[in-house]
């Protein structure tokens, strides 16, 4: 196999041929060498030292003199034996020749007389030695910078020669390379079953064909970031047993013109040599976005380049076996000729996994990972509503690291429940110094959330977990999971959500007579939400079923550059009130349900004062008036034995030569070191 055929192969399977290693030291060689020439130029051309002509002349008669070469107004020779001047040694030294000495008749015969014949020339030196030293560096250094800069092109036009920007930049992936299948995509049920007649006919398209039926030429696959749409076209050509070319819309467009539309061009050409296969451009919206639109008009370039994909794409004939699919999170801002028939005629909708499909993927996840027996996916899929594809891989991995930082042999359902509220809320700091009057603060905020939550349920999320801890961005926080996915809300739910959002200022005023900052995200998801329910939702009885919303599509998407206003004053005025009287009508529940229950309220402020950290669990016994003290104490104690029976697994683990230090036994939380 020829070098060309070798590289041609490896650019087929996406892979690029790795670089020597010992560039560099060629190249230090190579600044060494030439340094080096620079150097005896330099010293070679300061060998010959000045002398006057008298003393050329006694030097001459007295013999020590051994070869002598004239030329032009000057004479050079060079000596016998060591001669220094000026503290500098020489073998070779020069004269100047006075003027008209060499034109009188007897003149050149005294130049020559008392040297053999053979060691006199009536010419100088070879200059081809001097011009090697001199100019020989300069001639490496230029084609050395000229290599550099032909590299850079190459580099920044991708592989081939120097002109070679309109090559696409597609990775291909061989069918045989093509690992990923249906197996490893859980969650997208409805999905999958869309693209299977695509799989069809791609592995045989005379099935279709025969019947005059002809398969759609471009899918657009829909959906939130972390759905799984890549995978799902990875899976696609991993089924149908055919070639896979993968692009991103940003890789088109250049800085010069036309790069892009024949980036394009090449990427279609390849895929008609490699039919049947896939097409994959994602994130097409980069490139596919409406021509014409912004205050200062389209981007030529990137207007050309789609100008090519829609030539493309209506260009292929049914039997070419081509398939193009893209992948976009923006539907609503690409160009209205790419979804037209003929093009991307079949969009594919990826939604959120639901329960059932979050604990297929989970499955997936875990596939590698060591989970304990006490690790229920199931229930971990109903903790995790509106969670993504990637959301949940995310969880996964960082159970695994919270598991190997604690040393553990498997993942526990702890590990697994720590990473979901890292993932959804962030990390604890617990590093971070809290005064008490500020804990005391953020205690009572927390525990008027949660005491309304609890008391106007079932219209509200049941209460997962309660901390004054500081995780991510928040001071302390309230978590709620909802029991099951939901996918619309009602208005007694709406006005749940405002009162509870509205509990932990209301806490703040009767318990502390004060009010803080703390409340500044409740009071703006509430104004929000009111606004919402009444502009939009319908929900409000004076306004009726009416949308007040203004236009609030962007300028830049080109749809409606100038705003219009299609509701008066004396309607706006009405909206205010309306959304001031849902919020005044949640206030007044969120301090009639806290003045009812006080005492219960106050014991989940001392509990979280105390503990940091309340389960949901634990707050229903609060309110239940159950013993929780002791019940805590009980957990604590054996959550510490358990603690300390891993760590002395540790510790034995290390005297045989395994893990490092550890951690000893703990103090129970809410009580200090004997």
């Amino acid at each position: 196999m020829n070098n060309d055929s070798k590289r041609r192969n490896n650019r087929e399977e996406g892979k690029v041929p790795r670089r020597p290693r010992n560039t560099l030291f060629f190249l230090a060689l190579l600044f060494v060498i030439v340094m080096s020439l620079l150097w005896l130029g330099r010293s070679g051309s300061d060998q010959a030292a000045e002398v006057s002509f008298p003393v050329f002349l006694q030097k001459k008669k007295d013999g020590l003199l051994d070869e002598v070469w004239v030329r032009d107004n000057s004479v050079e020779a060079t000596v016998v034996g060591k001669h220094s001047q000026n503290g500098r040694e020489y073998q070779r030294i020069r004269a100047e020749v006075p003027a008209g000495y060499l034109t009188h008749p007897d003149g050149f015969d005294k130049l020559a007389e008392g040297v053999p014949p053979e060691k006199f020339h009536n010419a100088g030196p070879s200059v081809w030695p001097a011009l090697l030293i001199n100019f020989l560096p300069w001639v490496i250094l230029i084609v050395l910078a000229w290599w550099f800069f032909i590299r850079q092109i190459r580099a920044s036009g991708g592989p081939g020669n120097v002109l070679s920007f309109g090559r696409s930049r597609a990775k291909f992936i061989a069918q045989e390379k093509v690992r990923v299948t249906f197996d490893d995509v859980a969650g997208i049920d409805e999905a999958k079953e869309d693209v299977k007649e695509i799989i069809e006919f791609l592995k045989d398209p005379s099935k279709f064909t025969r019947l005059g039926g002809r398969i759609p030429r471009g899918v657009l696959l829909v959906g939130s970031p972390g759905t799984g749409k890549t995978l799902l076209a990875k899976a696609i050509a991993g089924e149908a047993g055919v070639p896979f070319l993968s692009i991103t819309g940003s890789d088109f467009v250049e800085m010069f013109v036309g790069v892009g539309a024949a980036r394009v061009r090449d990427l279609f050409n390849t895929a008609k040599e490699k039919s049947p296969c896939i097409v994959f451009i994602d994130e097409i919206d980069a490139v596919g976005r409406r021509r014409g639109t912004g205050l200062g008009g389209g981007h030529d370039e990137r207007e050309q380049t789609l100008n090519q994909i829609l030539v493309e794409m209506d260009g292929f004939e049914t039997d070419e076996g081509v398939i193009v699919m893209a992948a976009t999170n923006r539907p609503d801002v690409l160009d209205p000729a790419l979804l037209r028939p003929g093009r991307f005629d079949r969009e594919v909708v990826i939604d959120l996994p639901d329960i059932r499909g979050r604990e297929e993927i989970l499955k997936v996840h875990t596939k590698k990972i060591k989970l304990s027996r006490d690790a229920d996916l199931k229930v971990l899929a109903r903790a995790t509503p509106m969670f993504s594809g990637a959301d949940l891989a995310n969880l996964v991995n960082e159970a695994a690291i919270i598991a190997t930082m604690k040393r553990k042999d498997s993942v526990e359902m702890v590990d697994l429940e720590e990473a979901r509220d890292k993932v959804l809320w962030g990390r604890q700091k617990k590093s971070r110094v809290v005064l008490e009057e500020e804990k005391r603060l953020t205690a009572y905020h927390e525990a008027g959330h949660t005491l309304v939550s609890v008391m106007l349920a079932p219209d509200t999320d049941p209460v997962h977990k309660v901390t004054v801890i500081p995780r991510g961005r928040m001071g302390g926080g309230t978590m709620f999971l909802p029991d099951r996915d939901r996918y619309g809300i009602g208005l007694k739910r709406c006005r749940a959500r405002l009162a509870v959002a509205f509990g932990g200022r209301v806490a703040e005023e009767q318990f502390l007579g004060d009010i803080s900052s703390g409340a500044q995200d409740d009071i703006k998801q509430a104004t929000a939400l009111a606004r919402t329910m009444v502009a939009e939702w319908g929900m409000s009885e004076k306004l009726g079923p009416v949308r007040y919303s203004e236009n609030e599509e962007h300028l830049f998407l080109g749809r409606e550059i100038a705003r219009t206003m299609s509701v008066s004053d004396e309607t706006l005025r009405l909206i205010d009130a309306e959304v001031h009287a849902f919020l005044d009508a949640a206030l007044a529940t969120a301090r009639d349900i806290l003045a009812k229950h006080r005492d219960t309220a106050e014991a989940v402020a001392r509990a979280l004062f105390k503990y940091e950290t309340l389960t949901g669990e634990e707050v229903a016994m609060i309110v239940r008036g159950e013993d929780f003290e002791a019940a805590k104490q009980r957990q604590l104690r054996e959550d510490l034995a358990r603690q300390n029976e891993q760590d002395a697994e540790v510790k034995r683990r290390e005297a045989e030569g395994g893990w490092k230090a550890t951690p000893g036994p703990r103090p129970l939380p809410g009580t200090t070191e004997a």
